[in-house]
């Protein structure tokens, strides 16, 4: 047995480097399409982003303009279009982007987009709960300030993106730092934001420069910030695939507490929300973040109902708090993804199954510190059932593979059931999961070119 699988290994470890390499070098990568087997974004009309572009569609961007420019069809715009062109085009990132820009590629910082009078002393002296209260939200002057200057660094950092898109990173590093990558339809009309490709970057540090603050949520308040990394809302058919997502100079750790409460300057790394559908994450880092993907964002949005079918499948999870992903209504296909929660101490759950959710895990591999218990990799929210199957544990005392929903219904009521509803089809790379901390390591991430 152990000769078999030493010779499988060395097989699989041999296959997946060939195709690496060949799939990612620099002339090639940019029209590259999603193969036909691999997730649910392989569906209906599968993904080929860019790769028809013509070679006036072909650009290489090395700032925030350049980005914008390429986006809109080579035409040069100081603020993110709300309408990015829907015509072919690959888009080749070259070094580090950052949005917090000005027009002229000189670093903003939070200060320089104050608006009407706000700073952060003044709003935190007038809405300190001592004074304010904490029965009513913000109101007044300097709220009406607050959403100004929010206003003031979403111009710089919303970057909508259009179909038919490719964008990927080539040279060492490509960088999109402190972007929001909004990508969006038209509400309710089905496949107006589709076919599109990201591809090989490293997403760094997407923060909000003034979260809003309730000091109604919870007990002692909180402060909620918008931007993700990337949003997809009314948006279908995309392949999101070799790409790190992180925090790292503005990661929780580095963060003051304001109010008693941690001033919270992120929301999420990819959320997938607002009935989006077909969509395939492989073969990613997430690190050192707390919130990472939510699927679907309310248990009111009944649209979503037939929609947010997504494949997760060779990604990397390290320090990452919880959602991962958090689902509500999707069939959500979760397979061979390796969860470090060593470094973690704000570790609350892996999987979280929210109404009418159908989550399906299969092959999947959790590095835990010697206390960690199996239970933990669960939260119910309203939902009532998921598939799990062949999940291991590396470091606490378990005997694998473990079953994961069977010492969640032990400590908790009501039970989960255990038939998601479905069963996947669109899995090509499925791999038994003892490969899964092999080659993860490996090759998630940006490959260099």
């Amino acid at each position: 047995m152990f000769a078999t699988r030493t010779s499988l290994l060395a097989y699989l470890l041999l296959a997946s480097i060939t195709t690496t390499a060949s799939a990612h070098s620099k002339q090639n990568i940019g029209r590259e399409t999603l193969h036909p087997q691999n997730g649910w974004a392989a569906s209906g009309t599968g993904v080929a982003g860019g790769s028809a572009a013509v070679a006036e569609q072909v650009y290489i961007v090395r700032n925030r303009s350049e980005l914008i420019a390429a986006l809109n069809n080579g035409v040069v715009s100081s603020t993110s279009p709300s309408n990015p062109s829907n015509e072919p085009k690959i888009i080749y990132v070259k070094g580090t982007i950052d949005a917090n820009v000005d027009d002229a590629n000189n670093p903003l910082t939070c200060t320089d987009y104050y608006q009407d009078g706000y700073t952060l002393e003044a709003f935190l002296a007038t809405y300190d709960p001592a004074v304010w209260g904490r029965e009513d939200e913000p109101s007044g002057e300097l709220e009406d300030a607050r959403l100004a200057s929010r206003n003031a660094q979403q111009a710089r950092v919303r970057i909508r993106i259009g179909s038919n898109t490719t964008i990927v990173g080539i040279g060492k590093g490509a960088t999109i730092k402190g972007a929001w990558f909004d990508i969006r339809g038209t509400a309710n009309v089905p496949n107006s934001r589709s076919n599109i490709i990201i591809r090989n970057l490293t997403f760094r540090d997407t923060y909000d420069c003034f979260p809003e603050w309730d000091p109604t949520d919870g007990d002692l308040g909180s402060w909620n910030a918008l931007y993700d990394s990337v949003s997809l809302r009314d948006t279908s058919n995309v392949w999101i695939d070799h790409n790190t997502f992180e925090d790292r100079e503005t990661r929780d750790s580095t963060l003051p507490q304001h109010f008693g409460v941690l001033y919270q300057v992120h929301d999420g790394l990819l959320d997938i929300t607002n009935a989006s559908d077909l969509v395939t994450v492989s073969w990613n880092e997430f690190r050192n973040h707390d919130k990472m993907m939510l699927i679907g964002s309310s248990d009111s949005a009944v649209a979503d109902r037939g929609k947010l079918r997504v494949t997760l499948h060779h990604n990397l999870f390290d320090g990452i708090g919880q959602r991962a992903p958090r689902v509500r209504f999707g069939q959500v296909h979760v397979y061979n993804n390796l969860y470090d929660l060593r470094d973690t101490p704000s570790y609350n759950y892996s999987w979280g199954v929210g109404i009418e959710s159908a989550i399906y895990a299969e092959e999947n591999v959790f590095i835990a510190n010697r206390n960690f218990t199996v239970d933990r990799i669960i939260a119910r929210f309203n939902g009532t059932a998921l598939s799990v199957s062949d999940t291991l544990v590396i470091g606490p005392r378990v005997r694998n593979p473990v079953d994961v929903l069977g010492a969640w219904n032990a400590v908790n009521d009501p039970d989960l059931g255990f038939d998601a509803g479905w069963v996947p089809t669109l899995d090509h790379e499925l791999l038994p999961a003892w490969t899964t901390p092999i080659l993860v390591p490996l090759l998630a991430g940006p490959q260099a070119k």
